[in-house]
């Protein structure tokens, strides 16, 4: 059985304005390009969204607030014919050291596991160091992002890392890469 190529997701600023803690669903505000890049990142990969919601932990939110703010996400994006195959979440802050948090690949290869992903010819998209490490740990391609926190935390990103401005052009940049990548496969 064919292994399928996967883009795994920040949620908060990356497909959306991060906002703090999530509570209403109507809070929920999608960068202007992010369905567009959705759209055209889907014709190529499985979708995935793995977001870190310290919030649960650290008593700003609930297990069913997250769950709300996700299922509405997923909801704002079927819409628009996007599909997300699944969404993580860690509850946890960086104190708890647990197993699933972001930079650990918990949520990566269990993802590679239930839905028989290419892990090979995987990325993993971001605005914070946290995501970059996460695809490291997980043998994926990380691509940071400006929008978000990124241009804060760029300091902080290991070089050789691809930096791109918002998802759009992550987009636009991964899929000249897989082309890249399937030409030199046929000329092996």
């Amino acid at each position: 059985m064919a292994k399928h190529p996967a883009i795994f997701l920040d949620r908060d600023g990356t497909i959306i304005e991060d906002r703090g803690y999530l509570k209403d669903p109507s809070d929920i505000n999608l960068f202007p390009s992010c369905i567009r890049a959705l759209k055209e990142l889907q014709e190529h990969f499985l979708l995935f969204i793995i977001t870190n919601q310290s919030g649960i932990s650290n008593g700003n939110l609930t297990h069913q607030e997250v769950v709300r703010i996700n299922k509405s996400l997923l909801n704002i994006l079927k819409d628009v014919n996007v599909i997300i195959y699944d969404v993580f979440y860690c509850p946890h802050t960086k104190e708890d050291n647990c197993n699933c948090r972001k930079p650990q690949p918990y949520f990566v290869l269990k993802a590679a596991m239930d839905y028989n992903l290419d892990l090979d010819n995987s990325f993993i998209l971001g605005d914070h160091p946290t995501d970059v490490l996460c695809g490291v740990n997980a043998g994926i391609t990380p691509v940071y992002l400006l929008s978000g926190h990124g241009e804060k935390h760029i300091a902080e990103v290991p070089s050789g890392v691809k930096v791109c401005q918002n998802i759009l052009a992550a987009s636009s940049f991964i899929i000249k890469l897989k082309t890249k990548r399937e030409r030199q496969m046929i000329n092996y």
